[in-house]
């Protein structure tokens, strides 16, 4: 179902950022009537929206409803963009697509509901599998925002839809209607301190998916990490309803052993969901769980879903398996933090990791040291990596690329060494891939091919 052509007809909108984002947004915001001005800063973006016959230029502020910014492209933080300081200093609202998408929902006159999952780690899983248990159901459901589909790419939904939306941070950021019936904010570690400024500031983005909610709507935080049971306390007043969740202890809603449950009873037994390994899964599983309940989900429709949940590319994905070694890929795993979850799911694993590291290093790590027999090491931030390695005497090398990584990690495995090999690499991939996913996507083939050769 479509929005209608002139829901936003009158309104003026600049979009900046021709990317995933913003030029689907460019393309909705004219489709509902808006008049609409582009501008990236590359000019073959620009191409790509001259082609298809958006208006590219750099806006004048003046008259602006709002410039509608790329999640990537700083507002505040480490230096605004320049555009982005022009529309501060005219007072012109800077929104999130995810935002407008809000906008022209209630505008369409429809009461969709809106579901948002945010947190350092496992906010993809998380949206996928809130999206997944709701599709099962036979409800009409449209997921998207930070993982998959642009917010302004997804459809007009009617009263009895819901809206799945990851939210990272810098969306959150840049929010001013948006209101969420149900939100969740799963975890905190440092992570992306430079456009935040530090610890304070980041968790103030991730506690803003709260903002604006009432009496009638579900909080579901997170309580495994100091900084989210300092949350939960921040919120137990009100005025939304809060709901804890736990991977690892007592909550409102948590695993006892394996077995997820709430005040209610038992709700299902996640040793049976091959997709969801480890603690940090549980916590996944549980805040799907409560934000499904909240929805009117079953008890039994919410196991159901979690049982069938197929898992989601680049996070631990079994993708072949030959001579009794397992290859997994986990390169969504783009910090410390995430690449622990992995790693604490194998007893004795060969590990590939390296790329650019974040602040912190491998440090965190030290307590998953003794799963690893072996360290392969790629990218740019290599030798960093290996100084850590070496002060705690893991076994390593530094290999150089993902291709050389796959080779080396094989003839290890098959001599013994150990029998899984996992990528995951606890550094960002841009130094030699276009993102986390085209890493992963190069693991694949790799090991498959390794596994077809070998067969």
């Amino acid at each position: 179902m479509t929005f209608p052509s002139h829901l936003f007809a009158g309104r003026r909108f600049a979009v900046v950022g021709l990317g995933r984002n913003g030029l689907p947004a460019a393309r909705t915001l004219r489709a509902m009537g808006a008049e609409v001005v582009t501008w990236d800063d590359k000019a073959p973006a620009r191409a790509q929206a001259e082609a298809e016959g958006l208006a590219v230029r750099e806006p004048d502020m003046a008259g602006l409803d709002a410039l509608v910014l790329s999640p990537g492209i700083p507002h505040t933080l480490p230096a605004p963009h320049p555009l982005a300081a022009r529309a501060r200093a005219a007072g012109v609202p800077i929104l999130s697509d995810a935002d407008l998408l809000y906008q022209a929902v209630r505008a369409s006159g429809s009461r969709a509901r809106f579901a948002g999952i945010t947190g350092t780690n496992g906010k993809s899983t998380t949206t996928a599998l809130l999206a997944h248990i709701l599709e099962r159901t036979g409800r009409p459901v449209a997921a998207g925002g930070n993982l998959g589909t642009a917010a302004l790419a997804l459809p007009r939904l009617d009263h009895d839809g819901v809206y799945v939306l990851e939210m990272s941070s810098y969306m959150l950021e840049r929010l001013a209607a948006l209101r969420f019936d149900i939100a969740t904010m799963l975890n905190l570690s440092p992570d992306h301190l430079d456009r935040h400024g530090d610890m304070a500031g980041y968790a103030r983005a991730k506690r803003s998916i709260f903002d604006r909610q009432t009496g009638a709507d579900t909080a579901v935080v997170g309580i495994d990490d100091a900084d989210g049971r300092a949350m939960a306390a921040a919120l137990r007043a009100g005025p939304a309803r809060l709901m804890t969740i736990s991977g690892e202890g007592p909550a409102d809603l948590g695993p006892e052993g394996s077995v997820l449950r709430d005040a209610d009873g038992p709700i299902v037994d996640l040793a049976r969901a091959r997709a969801l390994p480890g603690s940090h899964n549980a916590q996944n599983a549980a805040a799907a769980a409560a934000m499904a309940l909240s929805l009117g989900v079953t008890r039994t429709q919410v196991a159901e879903g979690i049982l069938s949940y197929p898992g989601l590319p680049h996070r631990q994905e079994r993708v072949a398996e030959a001579a009794g070694v397992v290859f997994v890929n986990d390169s969504k795993a783009t910090n410390a933090d995430s690449a622990a979850r992995a790693l604490g799911c194998y007893d004795r694993l060969i590990w590939i990791a390296g790329g650019m590291a974040k602040a912190g290093g491998i440090d965190s790590l030290v307590p998953f040291f003794p799963r690893i027999a072996l360290a392969l090491l790629i990218g740019r931030d290599a030798p960093v990596l290996a100084q850590t390695l070496a002060a705690h005497g893991v076994p390593h090398r530094d290999v150089g690329t993902l291709d050389a990584a796959v080779a080396a990690a094989w003839q290890e495995a098959r001599a013994g060494t150990a029998p899984v090999v996992l990528l995951s690499p606890a550094c960002a991939s841009w130094d030699q891939f276009t993102g986390f996913d085209a890493r992963g996507d190069r693991f694949r083939a790799l090991a498959q091919a390794l596994a077809e050769s070998s067969a």
